[in-house]
């Protein structure tokens, strides 16, 4: 086998839902209302705040970054009671915001709240 430098990874799992997995600690900058879709499913949407140091090519970097989200069902009732400023650890997917659109949000499927 021929070595031609590049750096070779171990395989990851291949199941569906390890191809589109999403991890953030952050700030709740902003939130709406609770509410409930056409058929009954509370949906809360908010904008998450991340500042974090990343390691890259390297050398630390300073990350700082704003993201939309929504939440449904359970999680959207209990992140509904995290106050704005409040800081948690999330796990979701990334998915089109809008149908149509190229702008992403996360869709949190679980969440811890980080304020003790």
């Amino acid at each position: 086998m021929k070595n031609d430098g590049a750096l070779r990874l171990p395989a990851l799992a291949n199941t569906a839902s390890d191809k589109n997995r999403f991890t953030l600690t952050a700030t709740i900058a902003q939130r709406e209302a609770l509410r409930y879709t056409p058929a009954g499913i509370a949906a809360l949407e908010c904008t998450l705040s991340h500042q974090s140091l990343q390691r890259e090519a390297g050398r630390e970097r300073s990350v700082e970054c704003e993201l939309h989200a929504i939440a449904f069902d359970d999680i959207a009732r209990s992140l509904s009671a995290v106050a704005v400023g409040g800081m948690i650890h999330c796990e979701g997917f990334v998915a089109r915001r809008y149908r149509s659109g190229n702008a992403v949000a996360l869709h949190i499927t679980r969440f811890t709240n980080e304020e003790h």
